[in-house]
């Protein structure tokens, strides 16, 4: 079975869970190529070897060039007038009358004339999508490609007509999404004769990979969090939290593996409190190097506004580290309060402080969840099961994508 994978950026450290269901797609059998909008986020010295072998397989829009775009959109316009021009006439009308979205939809217009060059090119007639539904929803009106989309929420819930939810859900052959809460909030915005391609597949770690590891030696507990320094994911509380337990007088350290737009709040918010020697900004890692600092945690927190259902923290469960997260949208699927891990109110320092006190005190409770937390992880969230029934679902729902490409 053949089938073009449509990305925002591949490969990408803060998307590794589309590499791993790309290779466990490909280890059930499917011929997959990448048509990646944006570049790499590093050069190939820094990436892990899997993310090198992805690079031989994958083509960037933004590398093509300005001479390179001018002459697919002359080539598109010249051979496919009908194609070329209803999708132009689509990219205006999402623009909705906004200058400033009318423009972004002109590029991703732009990027979806390349992108659906490139996939006819290499004779694929259907694709898949993470992150770029956009430029993938104008590819079907000027190609004859089908397409499927993963939504993961929760940024496109934020402005479900903005994003054209219910026109990309009507026009996709099937849509899916991480997590119950997902389909709640995709299922509201289509009408009921469209919810049953609506279907729930979650993400998956490897938990052959993602080993227990043994308890931390460090002389200083370190709590980890892994994700984007962005308002989203709500640092600023985590650090307040990490503020108030050491102003209770209880030696710990953060570390922060990511980087993001807050950045200098937070690195300026670090300084206000005292706590420059106690949170770590550890930039971005590639895979290998965050396992090395989880073995190195105590335990993991996220305070996040909104989430899926964090990959970072099935990682972190897997490997036996103690967790709290936020009780939102997708988190309660994945933690079971005071069974697996702790869940806190969102935008509460002092509840996720005392979350975090409890696990570093409490080795009897840190026993009971751990082991629960990782055969959560791999009952619901294992990543080579889940691919193997994504496979299944694309097969049984996509019987016009056939070997060769052929229809």
């Amino acid at each position: 079975m053949r089938l073009a994978y449509l990305v925002s950026q591949y490969p990408a450290v803060n998307h590794t869970f589309i590499l791993r269901e790309i290779r466990a797609l490909r280890a059930n059998g499917f011929d997959i190529d990448v048509v990646s909008v944006r570049p790499p986020d590093r050069s190939p010295e820094v990436m892990t070897a899997e993310e090198r072998e992805e690079l031989g397989r994958t083509r960037a829009i933004k590398q093509i060039g300005v001479a390179g775009a001018l002459g697919a959109h002359l080539r598109e316009a010249i051979t496919n007038p009908a194609g070329y021009w209803r999708g132009l006439k689509l990219a205006f009308r999402m623009g909705r009358g906004s200058l400033p979205a009318t423009l972004s939809h002109l590029f991703y217009f732009a990027e979806a004339v390349i992108a659906g060059q490139w996939m006819l090119e290499k004779r694929y007639t259907h694709f898949h999508t993470h992150f770029s539904s956009t430029v993938g929803y104008l590819t079907t009106r000027i190609f004859p490609l089908t397409w499927s989309i993963t939504i993961h929420g929760p940024e496109e819930f934020n402005d479900v007509a903005g994003f054209h939810m219910e026109e990309k859900v009507a026009s996709a052959q099937l849509v899916v999404v991480i997590s119950s809460y997902a389909r709640s909030q995709v299922l509201r915005c289509c009408p009921p004769a469209d919810w049953k391609k609506v279907v729930t597949f979650r993400l998956g770690v490897d938990g052959s990979v993602f080993e227990v590891r043994p308890a931390p030696s460090t002389a200083v507990p370190e709590v980890i969090c892994v994700g984007r320094l962005a308002p989203v994911k709500a640092q600023h509380i985590l650090i307040e939290a990490i503020g108030l337990l050491r102003a209770r007088g209880l030696s710990v350290r953060l570390r922060l593996v990511g980087d993001g737009p807050d950045r200098a709040s937070l690195e300026a918010a670090t300084a206000q409190l005292g706590l420059t020697g106690d949170v770590i900004f550890d930039g971005w890692r590639n895979q290998d190097e965050v396992r090395e600092r989880y073995r190195m945690a105590s335990v993991f927190a996220m305070a996040s506004f909104a989430e899926g259902i964090p990959v970072v923290l099935m990682e972190a469960m897997a490997m036996g580290i103690p967790c709290v997260a936020t009780r939102i949208m997708g988190i309660p699927e994945l933690i079971d309060d005071g069974a697996s891990g702790l869940l806190v109110p969102p935008a509460d320092a002092e509840a996720l402080a005392d979350a975090i006190a409890r696990l570093l005190s409490n080795p009897e409770l840190t026993a009971r969840l751990t082991p629960e937390a990782r055969r959560k992880v791999l009952a619901d969230f294992d990543l080579d099961r889940n691919a193997g029934s994504l496979a299944v679902e694309f097969q049984r729902r996509l019987p016009t994508v056939g070997p060769s490409g052929s229809r």
